[in-house]
């Protein structure tokens, strides 16, 4: 269960909204992300994640990025997605910044 003050969290919410609607981030980021101590074991998810293709990648770069600017991403890597996808990297941008 996600705490509602971390949905409310301009770095948290566009982050959990890609972890919530990407299948592949939502299988792997419950042992990852402690909403406990509100911390993402962003080393061990990377680590993970060089073995999957460029989109699952991107779309997980894309979500820690959103968590905190020193994880760098690149926007032009969204050229990789699906529409779906698509949608949900940029409603997680607007969370984000908006």
């Amino acid at each position: 269960m996600i705490p509602k003050h971390l949905l409310a969290d301009r770095h948290w919410r566009g982050t959990l909204h890609i972890f919530v609607n990407n299948a592949k981030l939502q299988s792997y980021a419950a042992p990852h992300v402690d909403f406990e101590d509100c911390t993402i074991n962003i080393s061990a998810l990377k680590k993970m994640s060089r073995p999957w293709s460029q989109s699952e990648k991107f779309m997980l770069n894309l979500a820690l990025h959103l968590f905190n600017e020193s994880n760098k991403v690149n926007l032009s890597d969204m050229d990789y997605l699906d529409d779906y996808n698509k949608e949900i990297a940029l409603k997680a941008i607007q969370l984000r910044f908006l």
